[in-house]
């Protein structure tokens, strides 16, 4: 993929937007969750103008509310309010260029103001998780050095090799320790927490897979109308070209995390982190239906059996 048309990785502004405010004075902001933002944002799927996402109340809560904790773990010591202040920052930084008026900057700052505090509590919820994310609190958890993808591996490979109720008993230690925030879902020993967090982890690939591409489409339809040749990589075959987006997913979602980490999960590790299949989806669906023959039989006595000492008279 080295036609600039068909590039998929956002190269997003964040340098520019630190650059303006750092001249203006302003209160600086964590350059790995500005990029974050930035890149979310253009892969939602919302305008663009000049390189910069177009800022609207259903783009910003779509990504603080529906998107963010799909994707990012923040760094030790980070302070996750600071996906809210970049928001914020570009709100302002939009302001400034003319694209949006007094009234709609201020209401989308108090929107990504509450909507960011929403974000750093869903960042903490233990049934939000998905596989990178989860791995990525267990490695720092450990003191594993995850710039180091061979000593990320070599923990994979030894986490592996522990009985899947001690697996499940590091998961719950996280909230043991004040990591994760519980919640009453019944935890990692059930079924319905791992099914879950390997539900969402399949669908938020997949939803970065498309947003990629969509990227990418939208470049070429300026070929299109400019009546260019497609490359060749769109000339016949898409495979190369999808194939490429996963790839792209995969690194993207290592930067939101540790670099490497989701595509040795799904390479080297899919046990330790399984997306279940849809049949594997209507088993669990199944054994949470109430037993028909029971239902039945309630049904069938409940007159003949009375319930009260008034009734028995």
């Amino acid at each position: 993929m080295e036609d600039e048309d068909l590039r998929l990785a956002p190269r997003t502004k964040a340098a520019e937007l630190l650059a303006w405010a750092e001249a203006d004075g302003r209160e600086p902001v964590a350059e790995a969750p500005l990029r974050a933002v930035l890149a979310l944002l253009e892969l939602g799927g919302g305008r663009m103008h000049d390189g910069w996402p177009e800022l609207t109340s259903a783009a910003v809560e779509h990504l603080l509310y529906e998107r963010l904790h799909l994707y990012v773990q923040p760094e030790p010591g980070q302070d996750p309010l600071a996906y809210g202040a970049a928001v914020r920052l570009l709100v302002d930084h939009q302001r400034a260029a003319k694209r949006l008026n007094a009234k709609r900057q201020e209401r989308l700052h108090a929107e990504a103001e509450w909507q960011g505090e929403l974000a750093a509590g869903l960042l903490r919820r233990a049934d939000l998780v998905t596989w990178p994310r989860l791995y990525t609190l267990l490695l720092r958890a450990a003191g594993v050095d995850t710039g180091d993808e061979a000593a990320v591996r070599a923990w994979l490979e030894g986490f592996r090799e522990l009985p899947q109720e001690e697996r499940s008993a590091a998961f719950a230690a996280l909230e043991a320790d004040g990591v994760l925030d519980p919640v009453d879902d019944g935890g990692w020993d059930g079924g319905a927490r791992p099914l879950a967090v390997g539900m969402a982890t399949d669908g938020a690939r997949r939803l970065l897979e498309q947003g990629l591409m969509r990227r990418s489409y939208r470049n070429l339809a300026e070929l299109t109308a400019l009546g260019r040749p497609m490359p060749d990589e769109l000339a016949g075959d898409f495979g190369a070209f999808e194939e490429a987006a996963v790839e792209v997913a995969l690194e993207l979602a290592g930067a939101w995390t540790v670099p490497g980490l989701p595509r040795l999960l799904v390479d080297g590790f899919p046990e330790l982190a399984p997306e279940p299949g849809q049949a594997e989806i209507d088993a669990y669906l199944a054994s949470l239906e109430p037993d028909a023959d029971a239902e039945e039989y309630g049904d069938e006595h409940t007159d003949e059996y009375p319930d009260t000492p008034g009734d028995e008279a």
